[in-house]
């Protein structure tokens, strides 16, 4: 048996009951440490607390190991119970879909234990969760790379008066330039994109077409570790989130479409005070 299991977006704390009586089956249990984190990160101090409540020692599984050696996970999971952890819901954000694939290919039996994940607590904010249209992923720009694909996503569900949910780029575990040229293996510190960087960007892109479906005066809510104990939300313009700290990641952007007075209800408790 292959378990997939979401750990929710907190801490170590926010997984299921009925998660935590399947890590405790397994034999091997692996966690997938790229597509998000805890509140608390993958130190060595959170991924302890981890361990402790879950009572098993946890495999981080990169990117690489995820892409390059799945079949040992899957082999695994072929011999005994196998867990493939996942911040928030296995089939939020990011999905697991290939894994799963591979594994009923196999033969293996995979059951999937739900969570929260960031496409639901979205709705903390007071924007109805069935007013969204497609959520779009805003990669860090380069000096030789600024692509701007999501805009026209962005644009059609502005027309449409629906908001729109950005999610910010992460980038653990990347390879340096001179490592790819070398051929050996050197990584880039992590990053995580703000929403500072993210509006910025968003600006870039709008003041280059002839009709914008944003500016700086466009409506947001900004939202940082969505799910921890010292979340952030903050609504207003884009040029007042600007000027906000919002701290540690993981932040997430929400563009404002046609409003509700019962949205507009909401969103006035997480105003921008003058």
């Amino acid at each position: 048996m292959l378990y997939i299991i979401g750990l929710g977006l907190g801490d170590e704390q926010d997984i299921t009951l009925k998660g935590l009586e399947a890590i405790q089956k397994c034999d091997k249990v692996y966690m997938e440490a790229y597509t998000s984190l805890l509140s608390f990160g993958l130190s060595s101090h959170g991924l302890s607390n981890l361990e402790k409540l879950y009572g098993k020692p946890i495999i981080l599984a990169d990117r690489e190991m995820v892409e390059e050696k799945a079949d040992d996970i899957l082999s695994q999971a072929q011999l005994s119970h196998s867990a493939f952890l996942v911040v928030g819901d296995p089939f939020g954000a990011t999905t697991h879909t290939d894994l799963v694939v591979r594994a009923k290919k196999m033969g293996i039996e995979v059951k999937v234990v739900h969570n929260a994940s960031v496409m639901n607590a979205i709705g903390i904010c007071g924007l109805q969760l069935y007013r969204y249209g497609e959520t779009v992923s805003i990669p860090f720009f380069t000096e030789t790379w600024r692509p701007d694909s999501f805009y026209e996503k962005i644009q059609q569900n502005r027309n449409l008066g629906l908001h729109t949910l950005c999610l910010l780029d992460i980038r653990v575990k990347e390879p340096t330039l001179e490592s790819l040229c070398r051929g050996r293996k050197a990584y880039e510190p992590p990053r995580y994109m703000t929403i500072n960087t993210a509006i910025e960007q968003l600006l870039e892109i709008s003041q280059a077409r002839e009709e914008s479906a944003y500016t700086e005066d466009t409506e947001c809510v900004g939202l940082a570790r969505l799910g921890s104990e010292d979340q952030i939300i903050v609504a207003g313009t884009m040029k007042q989130l600007q000027l906000i700290d919002f701290g540690a990641p993981l932040h997430c952007l929400v563009i404002t479409g046609k409003t509700h007075p019962l949205e507009e209800e909401m969103l006035d408790f997480y105003r921008c005070k003058p």
